[in-house]
């Protein structure tokens, strides 16, 4: 059988009210030529039975896991079965508007040396309604060579909303499964140090918030940032993007020694910020970081717990 334009990469793990609604915006494309590969984490049986039943579709493969937790991991599963001239990935919390793959394979293919695309996107809340029309955070949509505002996070890019060449996806390496968090963004500023990329002016994709999202874990969530800048800046292919890539670790540090005070970690808190401080003391946002961190090493346990309280009832 002839390999398809585009593969689909969609991990999930339950959420079947979403599921059903991400594989039906996939069902409705006005582009047909596209294979959906379904990477089940481990769902319980209700989700189980229901990728069953998708399965005796032509166009749908399901990979079924053992669970491991690790969104990487699993969206690295369907790519070793890809083998569309193109990769488009969804969350399977999220939707796709009907022209999607169409106006976003066009835009690949009326220019090639951009070997990767996004597009700007809605925001919706958990039953569908639109929050936000346009991009849903204000971000820069840009396009050409976006590493440094990618770094410095003024352009942002959905995972729901790329579609890229899936030999520059594997030039770039996939998803680093040592990457537990910002797993996609990860792979976004490899895929930019190879190529330029096209952005989209128009929503293609609709983006769910609700109370199900990946992870509360603000320390692990931080960790994961500080291991990525700091495996970012050893890849930088210039003394500026090194710069950058630096000062943006060293950023990162200081909110993480914050996080770190105020959980009652101050010994931890005070290297972190002793580690952040050479890069990024001229920055305003290090500054502020490190005057909370400081105040919250400083103050008397009484202060100390109380603030801690109240983060947990956040």
């Amino acid at each position: 059988m002839k390999p398809p334009s585009v593969s689909i990469v969609l991990p999930t793990f339950n959420r079947l009210l979403f599921l059903r609604e991400a594989v039906e915006s996939v069902l409705a494309q006005t582009f047909s030529d596209w294979h959906l590969f379904i990477a089940d984490d481990g769902s319980e049986p209700e989700t189980v039975a229901y990728l069953a039943d998708l399965e005796g579709l032509q166009r749908i493969t399901v990979i079924r896991l053992s669970h491991t937790g690790n969104p990487a991991a699993v969206r690295n599963a369907a790519l070793r079965e890809a083998n569309g001239e193109y990769i488009a990935f969804l969350d399977s919390d999220d939707l796709w508007l009907p022209k999607k793959l169409e106006v976003q394979v066009a835009a690949q293919r009326a220019s090639t040396s951009r070997r990767w695309s996004y597009s700007a996107e809605e925001l919706i809340d958990a039953n569908g309604e639109v929050i936000t029309l346009g991009d849903a955070r204000g971000h820069m949509l840009l396009d050409g060579a976006v590493f440094e505002q990618l770094l410095t996070m003024r352009v942002a890019v959905s995972t729901s909303c790329v579609l890229a060449e899936r030999g520059l996806i594997a030039e770039a390496g996939g998803f680093d499964e040592g990457q537990f968090y910002f797993e996609d963004y990860d792979l976004w500023l490899r895929l930019s140090l190879h190529s330029e990329v096209t952005a989209i002016d128009e929503p293609l994709v609709q983006i769910r918030s609700h109370t199900e999202h990946y992870s509360a874990d603000r320390v692990g969530v931080y960790r994961a940032r500080f291991r990525m800048l700091e495996k970012t800046a050893r890849m930088a292919v210039s003394s500026r993007q090194h710069t950058i890539a630096r000062i943006e670790h060293a950023k990162t540090a200081a909110a993480l020694a914050k996080v770190l005070a105020g959980l009652g970690h101050r010994t931890e808190a005070l290297r972190m910020l002793w580690k952040s401080r050479e890069r990024a003391w001229r920055d305003d946002q290090w500054w502020s970081s490190a005057a909370r961190t400081l105040s919250y090493v400083f103050a008397p346990s009484w202060l100390r717990s109380s603030v801690r309280n109240r983060a947990s009832q956040r």
